[in-house]
């Protein structure tokens, strides 16, 4: 349709909730044995803790093929989940587990994480959402690194439509996605820097590589060690996008995927036609994601033409009108149009700390009003499924 295929794959990070103490239960094991009984391997992995479990998704066409991933795949891991007695959230902050009490995975990659990165690594108890664009073969990777450098203008957006971890160790932060400071303590995160081919991305790697920075359990460079909001995979040859906190609603997850793949065929619609959007150099960038971070939806960002700010509610809507001439080509006119929705209910942020809130005031103490956010996730998680 655009000379690239334009492909879609989703990955989700779940947290484990006992159904007693609504705490985070170091349980991965006995639902991945059970698991890979039933599952291919790559479909259900283990993450850097204990508590929690990965899945993703078989490579889809379009949107509608990947709503049925999403709720098959956390239909999968409810049905594990169930047997064992446990439950299922999707939220990229747990409200208030404490990471002092986990368990980290034994494999040779998390070991390796927690010997480079000690402390820092100790603290990952944080949940993502990861949603890959397929570019085809090695053909397309400039294209791709084009087109990353300039969606990354968009990240920040994507990540206040995405917000779902305003709590953190028992306490409402008063940001929206907390997740994103916890995570940016590791080295080469955030906002990825612009480069002017493939060819110039790949010396970076192998310079990361030569050092020692990033190198697989063979000493040879390893891209996957680069956990920038925005990165080409070096398996898959897709575009990773990673900003964004994990959605709670199957709904909002389907629309943000929807999104992305939308941003990326007018990118190059634009670039069929000789023009291109603007290149924007990285602090600007990381302005906005550091407001999309505090505020979400709720917040402005900077137009940075212009020079003022923005309410991220009129941006969304913008964004909106900029990709309404390629949905109906990719087919998700309906799921685009979900944004409407979260921009009017809010996230599953804007929900929980609503969840909170409306507790108290019914005369829930601070430890059952936390516990009331969790029942919201393992319910709304599975909504629909």
């Amino acid at each position: 349709m655009y000379g690239i295929p334009l492909t879609l794959g989703i990955e989700e990070e779940y947290q484990i909730i006992h159904p007693v103490t609504r705490d985070l239960h170091s349980y991965v094991q006995e639902l991945l044995e059970q698991g890979r009984l039933i599952f291919p391997e790559e479909e259900l992995k283990p993450e850097f803790m204990q508590s929690q479990i990965e899945v993703g998704s078989q490579v889809c066409r379009n949107v509608r093929e990947l709503r049925q991933e999403v709720i098959r795949l956390r239909r999968m891991v409810k049905t594990l989940a169930d047997k064992k007695g446990m439950k299922i959230a999707a939220a990229s902050t747990h409200p208030f587990a404490s990471w002092l009490e986990q368990d980290v995975n034994a494999g040779e990659r998390y070991r390796e994480v927690l010997d480079k990165m000690r402390g820092v690594a100790e603290r990952l108890l944080t949940f993502g959402m990861h949603v890959h664009i397929g570019f085809g073969g090695p053909e397309n990777r400039d294209r791709m690194i084009e087109i990353m450098n300039q969606l990354r203008y968009f990240l920040p957006h994507i990540l206040a439509l995405t917000t779902s971890s305003p709590f953190w160790q028992g306490r409402n932060t008063g940001l929206k996605s907390y997740r994103s400071v916890v995570f940016e303590m590791l080295p080469r995160t955030g906002i990825p820097g612009s480069f002017e081919s493939f060819s110039e991305y790949q010396t970076l790697v192998d310079t990361l590589g030569q050092v020692g920075s990033a190198v697989d359990p063979d000493g040879n460079p390893d891209a996957t060690k680069i956990w920038w909001d925005a990165r080409p995979h070096p398996r898959f040859g897709t575009l990773e996008i990673r900003i964004s906190d994990i959605c709670t609603s199957v709904d909002d997850a389907v629309a943000i995927a929807a999104l992305i793949q939308a941003l990326v065929a007018k990118l190059i619609k634009l670039r069929q036609n000789n023009m291109s959007w603007r290149l924007y150099r990285q602090h600007h960038i990381k302005e906005n994601k550091w407001r999309a971070m505090r505020y979400g939806i709720e917040g402005k960002l900077i137009d940075f033409g212009i020079k003022e700010e923005v309410p991220m509610s009129f941006l969304a809507l913008e964004m909106l009108e900029l990709v309404d001439d390629v949905v109906d080509d990719l087919g998700s006119r309906e799921e685009i149009n979900h944004i409407r929705t979260i921009l009017e209910r809010g996230t599953s942020a804007d929900r929980q700390v609503q969840a909170y809130r409306n507790a108290l005031e019914n005369g829930a103490s601070e430890e059952e009003a936390l516990i009331a956010v969790v029942d919201f996730l393992t319910t709304e998680t599975m909504r629909g499924v």
